[in-house]
């Protein structure tokens, strides 16, 4: 008996989902995932360090017990909540939907840089010799510019999620979690996941281009264990982020890099936090762009979430998966009784406006008092003579 056609294909549909789902089950033993066993033993090793040494466990009197550190940080009410367990079965489910979906039209920074040699090449004529014999300084200097545009690329591409509306509805999926653990950095939408990859993917393609045609056409960056030797180094620290230890690097460095509790404050459901801390491991770029929230040494109390009353309203993978689309195109989706965040913040941003003018207004008028108070006072201590501005007699 012939086969049917159709069963080629739905092997390699069966074959497909099985890699990709036993990819995201065994990813701590994968060296490019965020979970990677390293990046957990350093997450747990440099936690209890913070506990033990700085500001996590706070200032609290009588606290700061290692019973008390694994109640707060592998607490039920942490790792149990409705939202993390949302986070579980997300993960899972995304493992296998996002590459399907999305890996058609992903792209690498390798790929950019032929599009551009082969575009360019005509009117520039031909590039470095690929040796690959770049010295230690040339390698070096890829190695950190690449890293910088890359950490550049991912900031622009998480400012345009929170500033385009479109793209914000999409973002909510992220900051709709209520607690946070290593697992929420994979509570990302498909489309969300796809900005962040071409952003970063497109501005390396750049620098990967420049040196491979005018340094040299075979060098590459430092690496440890297959990835970047620099990105590597802050992995070490990055599920940080996204686990409830506040750790701050101080009033000089948290101007310089994003710490720990940078993101955790850009979690927050406070309007006062809304879009802060948009960058990843330097924070110079939202310096920059005006939207560093420098974080205090002890650790700060607020809410996490999205702030605008939905807050529990997104525990299911079908409304991470299908509310961003319906939000984009139709905003009264959500129930009725709900305000929505952008229109708080903008009556936020009126209220302010409007109190700084009533300030003002208050400022002049108690400086003509004041200016006023002191021309009274100027003048009763004046001759007769000098009030009417006439010189008096001489003595």
């Amino acid at each position: 008996m012939q086969d049917l056609p159709i069963h080629p294909y739905l092997y390699d549909f069966v074959f497909t989902v099985t890699r990709h789902a036993a990819r995201a089950v065994l990813a701590f033993l994968q060296r490019d995932s965020f979970i990677y066993w390293p990046f957990l033993v350093s997450t747990l090793i440099i936690a209890m360090a913070a506990w033990r040494f700085g500001y996590a466990r706070g200032s609290v009197p009588g606290t700061g017990t290692w019973r008390e550190f694994f109640q707060r940080y592998f607490g039920r009410s942490l790792w149990w909540h409705p939202s993390a367990r949302v986070d579980y079965s997300y993960y899972l489910v995304n493992a296998v939907a996002f590459p399907l979906l999305a890996g058609p039209v992903l792209f690498t920074d390798g790929a950019v840089a032929g599009w551009l040699d082969r575009l360019l090449a005509p009117f520039l004529g031909p590039g470095a010799v690929s040796a690959g014999t770049a010295g230690v300084e040339a390698k070096l200097a890829y190695t950190l510019v690449f890293f910088v545009t890359y950490d550049f690329g991912r900031f622009v591409a998480h400012s345009l999620l929170h500033d385009v509306r479109f793209l914000w509805e999409f973002h909510k999926v992220h900051h709709s979690a209520e607690v946070l653990t290593p697992m929420t950095a994979f509570r990302a939408h498909p489309i969300d996941l796809a900005v962040m990859a071409w952003v970063p993917a497109v501005a390396t393609g750049v620098v990967t281009w420049v040196f491979h045609r005018f340094v040299d056409g075979g060098i590459g960056f430092y690496t440890f264990l297959g990835l970047h030797a620099v990105m590597w180094a802050f992995n070490l620290i990055g599920n940080l982020r996204h686990w409830q230890v506040w750790i701050s690097y101080g009033a000089t460095l948290n101007r310089w890099l994003i710490s720990p509790a940078h993101h955790q404050l850009h979690h927050s459901a406070e309007a006062r936090h809304w879009g802060r801390n948009r960058g990843f491991e330097l924070a110079v770029w939202d310096r920059l762009y005006g939207t560093l929230c420098v974080p205090a040494n002890q650790p700060e109390t607020f809410k996490m979430g999205l702030g605008d009353d939905t807050d529990g309203r997104w525990r299911s993978i079908g409304r991470l998966y299908f509310w961003p689309f319906a939000l984009a195109v139709k905003r009264d989706v959500v129930p009725r009784d709900v305000v929505p965040r952008d229109m708080v913040l903008r009556d936020m941003v009126l209220r302010d406006v409007v109190r700084r003018d009533v300030v003002r207004r208050d400022m002049v008028r108690r400086d003509v008092v004041r200016r006023s108070i002191m021309l009274e006072t100027l003048k009763s201590s004046l001759s007769p003579w000098e009030r009417v501005g006439v010189r008096g007699p001489q003595l």
